[in-house]
């Protein structure tokens, strides 16, 4: 099992397609494991050529934690998120990779575009903001992450999980599959909680994020070819995140699709590997 080492602990990360083949690297969103990514995308990345490397973030799964149930400030910020990116890259003798995150995943992404240039051919934006600006913010202040997380058996946490999904994936909508959201839902719930369930990372997570850095202004010199990618109906982070992504950096395309939300719908995961497809053969042409 891979570990690329940090200053206080290590990231664990896993591989998949051809180790020859062109280096992807995705970015998970806030308290989600790296099992998060959808399987179906995952393996279709691999077949298009990529060499997909996905990760946990610190303070979730496999990755090292920093601190117990009771801590709610791990002392990093989002600069030592992008700065474990490049670990793992180091340890997988990448010297540079195209870079795809969502949600808390493209804060990352976005960082390490702007702290290590060097490393990001090129970039997957989805579902992300460039601030705190709040326009973007839709979710308000999770009052709830500035607290110690409870702890469910995981009967309970599958049906708090499930609960919440239906509550806010579509119904009826044109990407709608209510049954694939619901198994999905199942197994990254399952799977997570076999690996390492673990809530209290989350307002660790979360005070990094409340500390972020204002990158708007950054990214307008971030000179590779970016996929920024959203939802017209995200209900937690506003889509004209998107829009000012998009007209700030020089080389960025704007793909917004209606009735999309905070997720990951399955009849467009086939669009989304051939958006990042051609975002990546733009980088090489380069």
């Amino acid at each position: 099992m891979p570990y690329a080492p940090i200053a206080e602990g290590a990231i664990y990360y896993e591989t998949a397609g051809r180790s020859t083949g062109t280096p992807l690297v995705l970015v998970e969103g806030g308290f989600t494991q790296m099992v998060g990514w959808p399987p179906e995308f995952v393996e279709r990345l691999a077949e298009a050529g990529f060499h997909v490397i996905t990760f946990d973030n610190r303070d979730v799964g496999l990755s090292t934690h920093f601190g117990g149930p009771e801590d709610l400030d791990g002392g990093y910020g989002l600069e030592d998120l992008a700065d474990d990116v490049g670990a793992v890259l180091e340890h997988a003798n990448i010297p540079s990779a195209h870079v795809a995150g969502r949600s808390m995943g493209g804060m990352v992404a976005q960082m390490l575009a702007i702290r290590a240039p060097e490393r990001v051919r090129s970039l997957g934006l989805f579902y992300s903001i460039p601030g705190r600006d709040k326009r973007y913010i839709l979710h308000g202040d999770r009052e709830e992450l500035n607290s110690p997380q409870p702890r469910f058996p995981l009967d309970e946490l599958l049906a708090n999980s499930l609960a919440a999904h239906r509550a806010f994936m579509p119904h009826g909508d044109v990407w709608g599959d209510q049954q694939w959201y619901e198994d999905e839902t199942r197994r990254y719930v399952t799977r997570s909680y076999e690996r390492r369930y673990s809530p209290d990372g989350a307002p660790r997570q979360w005070s990094a994020l409340k500390r972020a850095p204002e990158r708007l202004e950054d990214l307008k010199a971030v000179d590779v070819p970016t996929a920024v990618i959203h939802g017209r109906d995200d209900h937690v982070l506003h889509r004209c995140a998107a829009w000012d992504i998009a007209e700030a950096m020089p080389r960025a395309e704007l793909h917004v699709y209606p009735g999309m939300g905070h997720f990951f719908p399955p009849a467009l995961i086939p669009d989304f590997v051939r958006v990042l497809e051609r975002t990546a053969r733009l980088a090489e042409r380069r």
